[in-house]
């Protein structure tokens, strides 16, 4: 609907929403796309979410129950259900928590049990690629200065790195994409099956000019291990190459970097069409019942009005989840298990988003818990078309 100067006078900014609630925006546009918590307005010439000021006694409660782990589908029983289902629902839950808590320190006593009580623990190697880096002491070109946390940007591979292609005649395919560019680093990989995208924010402004640097997927999980025990990193990249450096210390890792041309996933993300129908889910269990079709080159996603059932092509070992599937139903889709199962894998936070267009066009999975991360997944029919 539109806007006028009158009709959002007494409306919060998503931002100031964001703040008076205790959510991030991206949070609050997931609960938007989820149904869960619509804004009062949205802008139809820009896009951009208001909400009422009396809005905030639901959304404090659904960051309560998220915060103490109830999936989304529970969540909105909770919130819009009668009386005696939330009190079910949250019961229910208390209970599953008390069993996780119970199991979770009976492992810890075990395992501290274990200790040898010497201080000593194994440790792996530090991973190899030590070196000067080939970014070093170039005087040539600019060099493109950008750091981030040790942590964050290990999280960023582990979470890419497996939608990376293996096939040796698309080199290309094997490597993630580091984009420098606009204040922000994303990483992109994809096998024409998937894709995968996370934005990393620069602790500190970024110096130099944009850069692309397509690094061999194969070494990253090394490289990261070593990051994540940085407090902060350092990527200095020029046109001959870059490393990666501890900006507290001197230790450093060059880096991969590929000369090949990466795909212009850009243009594909633009393309998109927009999403039809929506599917919200807990990620644990879809990523099980997926698990428990066992090998098999296709598992199906039949939306009902309250839940999702996950099944073989012929209906067998069917599991039925609940879930929230706001608007119309799609058709039964078909997945591949090996491409969707390290989606739901990779993604963070109790409940995941499926987008669907089509059961023909790419799926985009995302959570609220990380609106930085988003997955394409490639759905499956008679035969298993690319990207």
């Amino acid at each position: 609907m539109d806007l006028d100067t009158n009709s959002t006078a007494h409306l919060l900014s998503i931002s100031a929403f964001a703040r008076r609630v205790g959510l991030t925006p991206s949070a609050l546009r997931f609960y938007d796309d989820c149904g869960v918590l619509r804004p009062a307005r949205v802008d139809t010439t820009t896009g951009y979410r208001f909400y009422r000021p009396d809005q905030d006694i639901r959304a404090r409660l659904l960051r309560s129950l998220r915060a103490a782990g109830l999936p989304l589908a529970e969540v909105t029983v909770v919130l819009d259900g009668d009386e005696d289902e939330a009190r079910a629902v949250l019961e229910r839950h208390r209970n599953t928590v008390r069993d996780r808590t119970r199991t979770a320190d009976a492992t810890i006593e075990a395992v501290l049990r274990s200790l040898s009580g010497d201080g000593t623990r194994a440790r792996s190697g530090a991973g190899a690629g030590a070196g000067a880096g080939a970014g070093a002491g170039d005087e040539a070109g600019a060099v493109t200065v950008v750091r981030l946390g040790g942590v964050e940007l290990a999280s960023a591979f582990r979470q890419v790195v497996p939608a990376a292609g293996q096939d040796p005649e698309h080199p290309e395919l094997g490597c993630v994409l580091v984009e420098i560019e606009d204040g922000e680093v994303r990483l992109v990989a994809t096998d024409r099956y998937r894709l995968s995208t996370r934005v990393l924010r620069p602790v500190g402004a970024v110096e130099g000019p944009a850069r692309r640097l397509p690094l061999a997927a194969g070494s990253l999980p090394g490289i990261g291990a070593w990051a994540a025990r940085c407090a902060a990193v350092t990527i200095e990249a020029g046109p001959d190459g870059a490393t990666l450096h501890e900006t507290a210390g001197t230790a450093s890792r060059e880096l991969p970097v590929s000369a090949v041309l990466f795909p212009a996933y850009r243009e594909m993300l633009s393309a998109l069409t927009p999403a039809r129908y929506r599917l919200i889910v807990n990620r644990t269990a879809l990523l099980d019942a997926v698990n428990d079709c066992g090998e098999t080159p296709a598992i199906v996603l039949r939306l009902g009005e309250d839940e999702v059932a996950v099944s073989l092509p012929d209906g067998s070992r069917a599991t039925a989840l609940p879930a929230v599937c706001p608007g119309e139903r799609p058709p039964p889709i078909g997945f591949d298990p090996a491409v969707l199962a390290p989606a739901l894998e990779a993604s963070v936070g109790p409940d995941v988003l499926l987008e669907i267009a089509s059961v023909t066009e790419p799926v985009v999975v995302r959570s609220a818990d990380q609106g930085s991360f988003t997955t394409l997944v490639m759905p499956v029919g008679l035969g298993a078309p690319a990207f």
